[in-house]
């Protein structure tokens, strides 16, 4: 069922919800992606969970007006959903930037039991600076966002057994805007120290990771009071696109051992 929250600005956050039980998976996408990245996922769970598939602001169906972009933002697009479903719990499973504003939404939501981290912040204490990102990114999406999608940003997102219709299906996804949006629904990422919210959190965090790059589990577990991971292989930044089944066995495995 399609439906829509009100975030704390006023923005209209979309989301649809499937399923029965007691718990509730809040499924986040990450940049530039939408709630329909997740539809594996939905079919495979929603026998057993309350499937919610959500945009957050500027992205997918949800509002794109927002004026102040910024983490606290997104975590409070989170907190909109999970307050308006109707769950005894709540579980947030977060991909790629999203990663970083359900720890911050973790802080928000006082039913939650588990958080559940998608090839994101595999080193709480690696830091990109701005003048950084500014160089290798944001200058490229700028000048000429079509061919940073097409021809820079596959270096990162992508391997070579990732399938071609996933390539194509986020590229074409990630061309539905503009360069200069794509740095305003990008840039909180690289302006917030997660750290300081990862240190607050109680529930178990659980990461999804592929092994395309190293994760750094000590560091995180110096931030993280209950961290643990386990890695995909063969496939890029989408895991749950690219070998939806094997991450969703994954993905059951480590719900049934911290739920």
């Amino acid at each position: 069922m399609e439906k829509y929250a009100s975030s704390s600005d006023g923005q209209k956050i979309h989301y649809k919800e499937t399923g029965t039980g007691d718990t509730a998976l809040i499924l986040v996408h990450g940049w530039l992606g939408n709630a329909e990245w997740w539809e594996n996922q939905k079919e495979y769970f929603k026998n057993k969970y309350r499937i919610v598939q959500m945009d957050l602001a500027g992205h997918g169906k949800s509002d794109k007006s927002r004026k102040n972009w910024s983490s606290e933002q997104y975590a409070e697009d989170i907190k909109a959903v999970a307050s308006q479903i109707d769950s005894k719990d709540i579980i947030l499973v977060g991909h790629s930037m999203s990663g970083a504003y359900v720890l911050e939404a973790a802080l928000k939501i006082p039913n939650l039991k588990s958080v559940i981290l998608v090839d994101t912040i595999k080193n709480l204490d690696e830091t990109f600076p701005m003048e950084q990102v500014e160089e290798l990114l944001f200058v490229h999406y700028r000048n000429d966002f079509k061919n940073a999608v097409e021809n820079i940003l596959p270096q990162f997102l992508f391997v070579e057994k990732t399938p071609e219709t996933v390539k194509e299906r986020v590229q074409k996804e990630f061309l539905q805007n503009t360069g200069e949006m794509a740095i305003e629904l990008l840039i909180p990422l690289y302006k917030t120290d997660f750290r300081k919210a990862a240190s607050q959190i109680k529930v178990p965090v659980r990461a999804i990771n592929s092994d395309a790059s190293p994760t750094n589990a000590d560091a995180n577990r110096q931030y993280l009071q209950d961290f643990d991971y386990v890695n995909i292989s063969d496939v890029g930044h989408y895991p749950m696109l690219e070998k939806p089944q094997e991450f969703n066995i994954l993905l059951e495995n480590i719900l049934e051992q911290t739920n």
